[in-house]
């Protein structure tokens, strides 16, 4: 039998591991993710874990490592990326790229987007390694470039030249977690394991003008047009939509007594909506990120454009949501097209698998009460390109977050609570250990 493990040991290993991972600037663009990728694979190499750096670009490498099994099931992959999104480092109250621990939080860039995840999926397998555990199948560890920009130099890349990283029976990545408050509820007893997510379908809006000077009354002011037309977007009301995650969701928290029933519409739409990230797995969402008009104060714009960031509920075509968009606007001299060239919607994984049913029984014996559930992600992941080529993928990271924790993806102080890294990490472990062991 196996001693059992000295958890305060690992958990002060893998705060310096995140610390020093936080350290290494994979900001992206332009990304140059290679440095991480070697760090990671170091440490794995010490421990007599063969890796492979592949490079998908000048600077950008993935790492993959593999620990075997005896081969009598398919194989494991656990999935994270290696890059970040930039930083604004004037509106940070500590540096983005210290790993500093400040109130039992670690802050840096990257330490919930997914620096954090990757330490607990690295941890699980070093764990699985050093107490020698006979595995029924491999585990992969593959941390992936470029997944904030899309994934052309990422998975995407990796999907379509390195296939057989991919011959695995399913995947866990990014796209769910713990949630201390969800729909209005506080009950902290409610984790989403992501099977789908909502496709990225940016769309750009153009208008031409006649320009002339600014002192002359405007005949057709390009801007005002723009203006009417995003205005008219903004005042639209979608309504509630549901695909088989959500609607698995939507059944057991409502027998939980955690969100109203959807019979009572009025109820349950009033819960969405009083949380914007329960409310955005029901709805095509679209926000308003970029407006370009105009050159001079005196000059009548000739054109103006805006982009908008939709992303679009599973099932449903990019065609069929441009064209609603087009008679939300009902305005001919309003063109809209989409701003991106790889438009993925993707079937759901089914959650009737080894690795769901192990989420679910871990982390139901780690918090009392829990409610596990599948769900939809509400932002793009790397587990996209797998449900592609049939690979059921799921996004889960084991700890209970708060919704302060939750803001920091992509914004400014982004941290991880020391208390979620030590949980995530036991629990990552459980989970991977009851997959393949």
């Amino acid at each position: 039998m196996s001693e059992a493990i000295d958890w305060p040991a690992v958990h002060a290993e893998a705060l310096d591991i995140l610390q020093r991972y936080l350290r290494i600037d994979t900001s992206n663009p332009p990304g140059n993710e290679a440095p991480a990728a070697r760090f990671l694979g170091a440490l794995l190499e010490a421990e007599g874990i063969a890796c492979e750096y592949i490079e998908t670009a000048p600077g950008r490498e993935a790492l993959a490592a593999r620990r075997p099994g005896d081969g009598s099931r398919r194989p494991l992959l656990l999935g994270n990326h290696l890059d970040v999104v930039p930083v604004e480092e004037e509106f940070w109250d500590v540096p983005p790229f210290g790993g500093v621990v400040r109130d039992g939080r670690i802050y840096g860039r990257g330490a919930m987007d997914m620096k954090g995840a990757g330490v607990m999926q690295l941890m699980a397998v070093l764990l699985l390694q050093r107490r020698r555990e006979p595995l029924r199948r491999d585990v992969v560890f593959l941390a992936a470039p470029d997944e904030e920009v899309g994934s052309v130099h990422g998975m995407r890349w990796l999907v379509d030249h390195r296939g057989d990283l991919f011959d695995v029976e399913f995947a866990l990545n990014e796209g769910g977690g713990g949630l201390t408050d969800f729909a209005g509820r506080e009950d902290g007893r409610i984790f989403l394991a992501s099977v789908n997510e909502k496709s990225v379908g940016w769309l750009r809006l153009r208008v031409e003008g006649v320009t002339g000077h600014g002192s002359l009354p405007a005949e057709d002011n390009s801007a005002l047009r723009l203006i009417r037309a995003l205005l008219r977007l903004a005042d639209w009301d979608r309504g509630v939509q549901f695909e088989p995650g959500t609607a698995r969701l939507v059944d057991q928290l409502s027998r939980a007594g955690l969100l109203p029933p959807p019979e009572d519409a009025e109820a349950f739409e009033q819960a969405l909506r009083s949380d914007p990230a329960a409310l955005a797995m029901f709805i095509n969402t679209l926000n308003v990120t970029v407006i370009d008009s105009g050159f001079k104060a005196n000059v009548i714009p000739p054109r103006s454009e805006a982009i908008i960031d939709c992303r679009l509920l599973p099932g449903q075509s990019l065609e069929d949501w441009i064209e609603q968009v087009r008679e939300r606007i009902d305005d001919p001299l309003v063109s809209v097209r989409p701003e991106l060239d790889d438009f993925t919607s993707t079937p759901s994984s089914d959650f009737d698998t080894e690795l769901f049913t192990a989420i679910r029984e871990v982390v139901e014996e780690a918090f009392e009460g829990a409610v596990v559930a599948p769900s939809v992600a509400s932002f793009a992941t790397d587990n996209r390109f797998l449900r592609e080529i049939g690979v059921p993928s799921y996004g889960f990271i084991p700890c209970m977050f708060s919704a302060e924790e939750r803001a920091g993806f992509h914004a400014h102080n982004e941290f991880l609570t020391v208390e979620n890294l030590n949980g995530g990490c036991e629990l990552m472990y459980e989970i991977v250990r009851r997959v393949v062991c």
